[in-house]
């Protein structure tokens, strides 16, 4: 760490709610809390393969292949993978602490199509880096460090870790182009492209091949250790992605909205004025979907590259932040799906609703209720493929310091599909499983829907569960044990599958890893 003040800020807050067990000097396996004896290790038995119903999502061809390029599987943002998940079948758990020191979550997971490696984003709480992991050992190849994000500064001298992880800023929302090469935008306003290589000594490494400035096109008064008050605006970008012309596109937290032609480096802007962006966008080959805070828009770029606005639907944003959400809006990354549709949820004060439009005109196909009177939120992508839509309810959880030992959010997850010809839609199944705050995936030829599951005890363990429900009927198949205590919680991390059947899990202390030996 750079700063004394923010050592003990982050040392207080996560050794508050975390177990006595030591701190590994290098990459050792994530120490367990109390209580790994008094919990089972698998729940439930193996699963048997049906899969789900539905058109193979396409392919953008300005990025990497669908299933392995991004935080959302693929450029639809659709969350679902084309090869199986672990089917619990004899599953092992391998773990690794990611850093020199804990907390070291790892928030998004990609694979190299070339090398078969694992490209990820990771923090240690002070700062994000890319890792190079081998996938079966977990072990690093080879690291970059990334600029600190100015949030981290603001979090010190406020006292404040809400402006730590309420900041979607950084690189987490980054992709693997076709070339295996991770395009991101750090908290220093620049795009670049990294490639990764053996080098003549036999090592790993990162290279960057491609960097673009964004400085000179967004406010960059940030704060600095120096001047932690800045009277300037500041705007990082939070999450970039290519769409089907080549174009790369990029979105801020105070609702700019630009791009960059990667061939000539050209950059256009618009901005979506008093409204802000926390989720990332999807991509499909006529447009780009982004919500903010206040609406859903469809997006195309013009003969130039900037960005034009084709329809604006608004949506209910509520009252206020429900304990579940990072802000006030949706807490939704645009998902496109089955017949020409995009879903996403709305933040109403009673319930919260799916909607579901058609991504030609923005007609509305319905808006449909989920989940409990005063008791509904989600901070977390929803889950489509063929005309279903997966939904989990984030409602009581904000985040690993402020969940109680033995604590749990609300819980529910469930099915809404699209009625035939669009005529409206209906919930399917409701599960109880309580899914904390991961984004769910779903493994089509498995039939499976993945969770990152804790139940609530009297007796303060922390029991953290990969967890596999049947996509057809709602019902729990199976349940792995990944660890007991706080260093389990995922804090938003999202699943994500391996083409090998592995499922990975980013959380405080670094990757979990579960995988069948069968």
């Amino acid at each position: 760490m750079r700063r004394p003040l923010l050592a003990a800020l982050l040392s207080v807050a996560v050794a508050a709610g975390m177990s006595a067990a030591a701190v590994p000097a290098e990459a050792d396996p994530i120490p367990d809390g109390p209580g790994r004896g008094f919990v089972p290790a698998y729940i439930g038995g193996p699963a048997t393969p049906k899969p789900l119903e539905g058109r193979p999502v396409p392919a953008n061809p300005h990025q990497g292949p669908v299933g392995l390029s991004s935080m959302h599987a693929d450029s639809y943002a659709s969350d679902t993978y084309p090869f199986l998940g672990p089917l619990g079948r004899t599953p092992e758990v391998l773990n690794e602490a990611k850093g020199g020191g804990l907390p070291g979550l790892c928030s998004t997971v990609t694979f190299a199509r070339r090398t078969g490696l694992i490209v990820a984003q990771c923090t240690r709480g002070q700062n994000f880096m890319l890792r190079l992991i081998d996938p079966r050992t977990l072990k690093d190849l080879a690291t970059y460090e990334l600029p600190p994000r100015p949030s981290t500064v603001q979090a010190v001298f406020s006292l404040s870790l809400d402006k730590v992880l309420t900041d979607t800023s950084g690189g987490a929302y980054y992709y693997l182009d076709p070339q295996d090469r991770a395009v991101l935008a750090d908290s220093a306003f620049h795009l670049r492209r990294f490639a990764h290589e053996k080098g003549a000594d036999g090592k790993w490494r990162f290279t960057v091949t491609d960097d673009w400035d964004l400085s000179r096109y967004l406010p960059h008064d940030c704060a600095t250790w120096t001047n932690p008050w800045p009277a300037g605006e500041c705007d990082p970008v939070t999450a970039v992605g290519p769409d089907w012309s080549g174009l790369i596109w990029w979105i801020t937290r105070n609702g700019r909205i630009g791009t960059v032609d990667p061939d000539s480096g050209t950059v256009r802007m618009t901005r979506l004025q008093g409204e802000s962006i926390q989720n990332s966008f999807a991509a499909s080959e006529d447009g780009l979907s982004i919500v903010s805070d206040h609406a859903l828009y469809q997006m195309r770029a013009d003969r130039d590259g900037t960005p034009e606005v084709i329809w604006r639907e608004p949506y209910d944003r509520g009252s206020g932040r429900k304990p579940g959400q990072i802000d006030q809006g949706s807490g939704t990354t645009p998902t496109y799906f089955g017949d020409g549709y995009v879903a996403i949820t709305d933040n109403a004060d009673d319930r919260m609703h799916v909607i579901v439009r058609r991504r030609a005109d923005g007609g509305l196909v319905c808006r449909i209720p989920v989940f409990g009177s005063g008791a509904s939120a989600t901070d977390n992508s929803l889950v489509g493929y063929g005309g279903s839509l997966f939904v989990e309810n984030n409602y009581g959880y904000r985040n690993f310091f402020e969940l109680p030992p033995g604590g749990s959010s609300v819980g529910g997850v469930s099915r809404v599909d699209v009625k035939p010809g669009g005529s409206g839609c209906e919930t399917v199944w409701t599960s109880k499983e309580r899914s904390l705050s991961t984004v769910p995936k779903v493994s089509v030829p498995a039939g499976l829907l993945y969770l990152y599951t804790k139940e609530p005890r009297n007796d303060f363990i922390d029991a953290w569960y990969l967890t596999a429900v049947d996509v057809h009927t709602g019902r729990t198949v199976y349940k792995v044990l990944t660890g007991p205590g706080k260093w389990f919680d995922n804090n938003w991390a999202p699943i994500t599958l391996g083409p090998d059947g592995t499922a990975y899990v980013g959380v405080l202390g670094g990757l979990v890893a579960v995988r069948d030996r069968e």
